[in-house]
C-alpha cells in the first residue's frame, strides 16, 4: 500500500460521495494522505491499512436508542472493547443497540463497512450524535474512510476536532469507555 498525498488525480470510477468528501476536505485546506486498498469490511482488514497509514485506528459503530429515535456514531479504539452498559450511563440512554444499516444510508450516505466520522457531512439535519472516546484524541494522526471503504484518509486529529467536526455543524461529547 502505497501513502498518497490528498485526492486522486483521476476521479473516474470513484463514487460521488467519495468525490464530496475530498472537495469538503480540500475547501477546508484540510492536509491529508490517502491509501487506495481492496474493500475493508472487518477491523483486521483495517490493521494493515492503518499501519501504511501510521494513524490511530478508529472503530466506528452507528447506534440507537430502542425506540429509533435517538442516533449515535461513536469513535473509539480499534482495539479496544464496546461495552453498552458504560456508554449508556455516560450518555443518559438506556438500551443502545447497534442502528439498522438503513439508518446509515439515510442519514450518513454511508453503507456497511464504510461507516466514518466524515459521514456526518452528509447529515445536514442533525439526526446523529457525535460520542469520541477520549483514548482516539491521543495522536497525532487518526485513520478515517472518505465514505466508502475502498480508501483511508490520514487526517492530523487537531484537523478533525478544531476544524472539520466544526465545519460539518456537529459538537461532540467526549466519552471514556
Amino acid at each position: 500500500m502505497t501513502l498518497l498525498q490528498g485526492r486522486p488525480e483521476d476521479p473516474t470510477g470513484r463514487p460521488d460521495k467519495e468525490i464530496r468528501v475530498y472537495d469538503f476536505l480540500d475547501s477546508l485546506h484540510i492536509d491529508y494522505q490517502r491509501v487506495d486498498h481492496e474493500a475493508a469490511m472487518t477491523m483486521e482488514a483495517c490493521i494493515a491499512i492503518d499501519e501504511a497509514l501510521e494513524a490511530t485506528m478508529c472503530k466506528n459503530l452507528l447506534l440507537c436508542n430502542r425506540q429509533c429515535t435517538d442516533f449515535y456514531l461513536l469513535l473509539m479504539p480499534g482495539d479496544k472493547p464496546f461495552k453498552t452498559k458504560e456508554l449508556s450511563q455516560q450518555i443518559g440512554s438506556s438500551r443502545l443497540s447497534f442502528a439498522a444499516p438503513e439508518y446509515m444510508e439515510q442519514f450518513l450516505d454511508i453503507t456497511p463497512g464504510s461507516l466514518s466520522v466524515l459521514g456526518l457531512m452528509n447529515d445536514k439535519d442533525m439526526h446523529v450524535k457525535l460520542l469520541i472516546d477520549e483514548d482516539v484524541l491521543g495522536g497525532t494522526y487518526i485513520g478515517v474512510h472518505p465514505c466508502i471503504n475502498t480508501a483511508s484518509l490520514r487526517l492530523r486529529t487537531e484537523d478533525l476536532t478544531r476544524k472539520i467536526i466544526p465545519a460539518m455543524g456537529h459538537t461532540p461529547t467526549l466519552v471514556q469507555l
